[in-house]
């Protein structure tokens, strides 16, 4: 990993396709449609695709990032980087219809914050969109974004949840996300979309993610809480690719993947490697218990490999950027919440 020190480093280089992003674009045809693509992740996925495009000559395929675009800025910087930008409420029936003909979809739509304020909307997001979304594009290959939430929480001292394993968790926003799951799948099968549940946790971007979270915590002498007491986690870059990437493993009925680091990283082992990087000694607050939100990720890792960035790397450019006063995105993730409410 390149050293980062702005915005647009780190944006570049969470964007930078990778040579299984190469060879994926070259073998699909067609335009690429990514769904809920003011979030997160989805700048840095859609500007993935679109330097992909352009690295093997084939400028002539289109990259539509459709979102409610609250911020012109952000559609602006999209527009920038060669992706073509929609303002869509995916919650409109007719504005969906008319969204353009594309057979590669990726759906990152959905919430989670603010689930336990107003639960509805949470349910309509992940639940109603998704219907709406899979009848208007049943013709496509769609990835859809989902969680490792999905799954109930595993014991500490055992194995991860396994894609095959029952789903089953804590709390309405995972529930709610295998309600997605389930609309997905019943189209899925009656309209015999090719179709794959992405099943991600926890993505790294230095201004989000589970190591933002611990590493501001050591630097500003805020207690760490270990009640959760490990987390997989994988660098968004990383993400992104395997998402593209998944695109060429879209199947009926879905197949599902989990997307995360092989390795369960100890709360507590995270915030003393961040001690020992900053110079101070982390506040532990609470004691791990005895279950854990944890994934088994070996099918991803058949498919695609390791990861490019190790945990190592994600740490020291976490702490560097922690260090220099980098921004964050001001939404912690929560990761240490064992009851499932956000």
């Amino acid at each position: 990993m390149k050293p980062l020190l702005t915005l647009a480093d780190l944006d570049d280089q969470l964007s930078l396709p990778t040579p299984g992003v190469l060879a994926t674009l070259r073998a699909l045809d067609g335009d690429v449609l990514v769904l809920g693509a003011g979030g997160k992740m989805g700048p840095t996925l859609a500007r993935m695709v679109r330097r992909g495009l352009d690295e093997i000559g084939r400028r002539d395929r289109r990259v539509f990032a459709v979102s409610r675009f609250s911020s012109a800025a952000a559609a602006a910087e999209l527009q920038r980087h060669g992706v073509q930008t929609i303002a869509c409420d995916l919650l409109d029936r007719a504005a969906v219809q008319a969204l353009p003909d594309a057979p590669n979809v990726i759906f990152m739509a959905g919430q989670k914050f603010g689930t336990s304020e107003a639960p509805e909307l949470t349910w309509v997001m992940n639940t109603l969109v998704p219907a709406i979304v899979a009848e208007r594009f049943a013709r496509s290959r769609i990835v859809v974004f989902s969680t490792g939430c999905v799954y109930p929480l595993v014991r500490a001292d055992g194995p991860g949840s396994h894609e095959n394993d029952a789903l089953g968790p804590p709390g309405e926003y995972a529930n709610s996300c295998v309600g997605r799951e389930r609309v997905f799948t019943h189209f899925a099968k009656q309209n015999g979309t090719p179709t794959l549940l992405f099943r991600l946790c926890y993505a790294i971007d230095l201004r989000y993610g589970v190591l933002c979270d611990v590493a501001n915590k050591v630097a500003r002498g805020q207690p760490v809480d270990v009640t959760m007491g490990a987390a997989n986690v994988i660098w968004q870059g990383d993400a992104n690719a395997r998402a593209i990437q998944c695109l060429a493993h879209a199947a009926t009925p879905p197949l599902a993947l989990n997307v995360t680091g092989l390795q369960r990283v100890s709360i507590r082992w995270l915030a003393q490697r961040f001690g020992d990087l900053f110079g101070r000694a982390p506040i532990i607050a609470e004691h791990e218990g005895a279950t854990v939100w944890s994934w088994d990720a070996t099918r991803s890792y058949a498919l695609f490999g390791p990861p490019i960035v190790s945990l190592e790397e994600m740490i020291d450019a976490t702490a560097q950027w922690v260090r220099q006063g980098g921004a964050t995105l001001g939404k912690p993730t929560h990761f240490e919440t064992t009851d499932g409410r956000f």
